[in-house]
């Protein structure tokens, strides 16, 4: 049996001494030591630490099965103890129950080593509230998306040859002219004409000036978004906006720099064919289009720690379309899109849209709208832009809200310099997305623009709903120097949306590669979606059904959302027939054939779908002749008098 020893314990309580047994685990301590401190403390968090500053805490409760002399500790040594309290309720410490948005282990990381969490389930960051509701620990708690862990646990540094005019050492050494790069070096950016930081280069950039690991210090996430609203709950005691206000709740001064980095870097399109698809309707109707891109994201190995959205299709959803734009109407069925993108393995990335004008050559050009002189993106695109990254934010465990930024795209196809057709990629900046969120700005009539709001009413009352701080913009003037300016009432539009990379991959692998299923909402140009396409798509006739054509055939979304609105198959009918679009599996194609659902629905297109048109009697064909020649003579007097101008 080991010898007992004497172990020597400090707190910010005070310092006390335990006789304990080697061969004792840590947890069995816990007792002993809340009898030495204060009745509120929180055993959850209790950490043991080998120094006072900057040692290595451990939670007491995540040292289970480790002995004392395993981590040798000898007799007389000294361990120092930190520990939080129970939170006050009525002048009473209360234990608060663990649940899964309280993760069991609330300690903090104070050092920034990894310790031994308890089982606990990661949490979606909610929507921000006020700049007060933080997730405490957002690290511990928060999933982000599997490629965004991927890039954070790369270093992201830029590999450089040895320079054979600088370096003196040997081809295993190193020095300042060979030394790999920081992924946000100034001078590589340049280099490769790169205009924005990757995000996650970004987030390098600034852990790097906010958290030291070489100090062991707490930790701080670096990411904060930024907030323009009156903060809810002011401590100060005063009546709640609008009724009263103070320095310490009502925002700061806004000013707006171009934004240097963007949360994704290029977006590439899996298929000319869908771009192509998309314009179809433009050209055969010549009005105006938007549709929502679904995809998904990668990583950009042409920018550092880079982001690209890949897109797989283009879902146009009800909308009335003109000339000179679109109006979209109430879209009953997202829910259900969403749900096929999403067991096909997809997500909505980003929204597309046309502004097109045929140049009247006749040669396919069409007018160049947007270039230096006029614009780019016009100050109503860009509150559109924003309000729908506002609806899809990025979650991120480096913020302290949970959530930073957003992962969605605009595009927008346009004519070119050159008359061609061109398209344009864009996000709008952080800054823009909460000054839409806080009713700052409104777009304005000259589209390279954007009016910042009043603070009254249109009756001339003041606002009750929204509190407008100062809002400045800096801008390099005549002289070449950096000036402040006062954005009331507008100011350029440029300072609120970071532009993007585009293009196609050279090795076309397209998830839907069987596109020629009529495309959903195009009932104004002639073009809808019928029982009678879905039998051609899958080879059904009335004499015959094709089962291995109709299984190569199903790789289109616009198919796969019809058939989901039919409502024949079963969820896991479903979820097989998504599976087999994507990954092109014969096998588990004929798996499908043999489901009952399946089976169902090439039944209900077999007596309904394409069927051979009847050969016509002769006498059938005389009557129909007179009844053409009929209606022309019927049509030729009622235009008779008419003027065409």
């Amino acid at each position: 049996m080991s010898k007992p020893i004497l172990l020597r314990f400090e707190s910010r309580n005070g310092q006390f001494r335990l006789t304990v047994n080697p061969a004792d685990e840590f947890p069995a301590l816990l007792p002993k030591i809340l009898e030495n401190l204060p009745k509120d403390v929180d055993s959850r968090a209790l950490t043991l630490s080998n120094k006072p500053h900057a040692g290595e805490d451990r939670l007491l409760s995540s040292l289970k099965g480790v002995a004392i002399d395993r981590v040798g500790l000898k007799h007389g040594d000294k361990l120092y103890i930190k520990y939080t309290e129970l939170p006050q309720v009525n002048g009473n410490s209360v234990a608060p129950k663990a649940t899964s948005l309280q993760p069991h282990n609330s300690s903090n990381r104070l050092n920034g080593l990894p310790i031994l969490p308890a089982e606990d389930l990661p949490i979606a960051p909610l929507p921000q509230q006020s700049s007060s509701a933080t997730i405490k620990n957002p690290w511990e708690v928060v999933q982000q998306s599997p490629l965004d862990d991927r890039l954070d646990k790369k270093d992201g540094k830029i590999p450089r040859p040895r320079d054979q005019k600088m370096c003196k050492h040997g081809l295993k050494g190193m020095c300042d002219y060979c030394m790999p790069l920081e992924p946000f070096s100034p001078k590589y950016l340049e280099e490769k004409k790169i205009k924005h930081l990757s995000f996650h280069s970004y987030l390098r950039k600034i852990n790097s000036a906010t958290n030291k690991p070489e100090l062991k210090s707490s930790y701080m996430p670096p990411l904060s978004e930024p907030y323009y609203r009156v903060k809810r709950d002011c401590p100060s005691g005063h009546p709640p906006w609008p009724e009263g206000i103070c320095t310490k709740c009502q925002p700061s001064a806004i000013t707006l720099q171009p934004q240097p980095f963007r949360m994704v870097d290029h977006v590439e399109f899996a298929s000319p064919g869908i771009i192509d698809s998309f314009l179809n309707f433009w050209r055969r109707g010549g009005a105006q289009r938007i549709g929502y891109l679904y995809g998904h994201y990668e990583e950009y190995t042409e920018v550092p720690l880079g982001i690209k959205a890949v897109v797989e299709a283009i879902y146009e959803p009800p909308q009335v379309d003109e000339i000179d734009g679109c109006t979209l109407n109430s879209w009953e069925g997202e829910k259900e899109v969403d749900e096929v993108a999403r067991l096909c393995g997809l997500q909505k990335v980003g929204v597309i849209f046309t502004d097109l004008i045929d140049a009247g050559a006749g040669d396919g050009t069409v007018v160049c709208k947007r270039h230096m002189d006029s614009y780019y993106l016009s100050s109503l695109e860009v509150t559109f832009s924003a309000k729908l990254q506002a609806q899809n934010p990025k979650a991120t465990k480096w913020s302290d809200t949970g959530r930073f930024g957003s992962d969605f795209v605009t595009c927008v196809v346009s004519g070119d310099e050159d008359g061609g057709i061109a398209i344009s990629c864009f996000q709008a900046s952080n800054s823009a997305v909460e000054m839409v969120r806080a009713d700052l700005i409104e777009p304005s009539a000259d589209p390279t623009v954007m009016l910042v709001r009043k603070d009254d009413e249109e009756d001339g009352s003041e606002s009750r709903t929204r509190y407008i701080p100062e809002v400045f913009y800096r801008r390099i003037n005549e002289y070449g120097a950096s000036v402040q300016e006062n954005a009331k009432p507008s100011f350029p539009v440029e300072y609120l949306f970071v532009t993007l990379t585009h293009g196609f991959p050279k090795d076309s692998a397209a998830v839907f590669n069987a596109g020629d299923f009529p495309i959903e909402n195009r009932e104004v140009i002639g073009e809808s979606q019928e029982l009678r396409d879905v039998a051609k798509k899958l080879g059904v006739s009335s004499g015959k059904i094709e089962g291995e054509k109709g299984v190569r055939s199903v790789a289109d979304f616009h198919l796969l959302c019809f058939i989901h609105g039919m409502g024949v198959l079963s969820k896991e009918e479903e979820s097989l027939l998504c599976h087999v679009a994507r990954t092109h599996d014969l096998a588990e194609g004929f798996q499908l054939l043999n489901t009952s659902g399946w089976a169902t629905l090439l039944a209900i297109l077999q007596e309904s779908g394409e069927r051979p048109p009847k050969r016509r009697s002769p006498a059938s064909l005389l009557e129909a002749a007179d009844d053409y020649l009929d209606d022309s003579e019927q049509l030729a007097k009622r235009f008779k008098g008419t003027s065409l101008r």
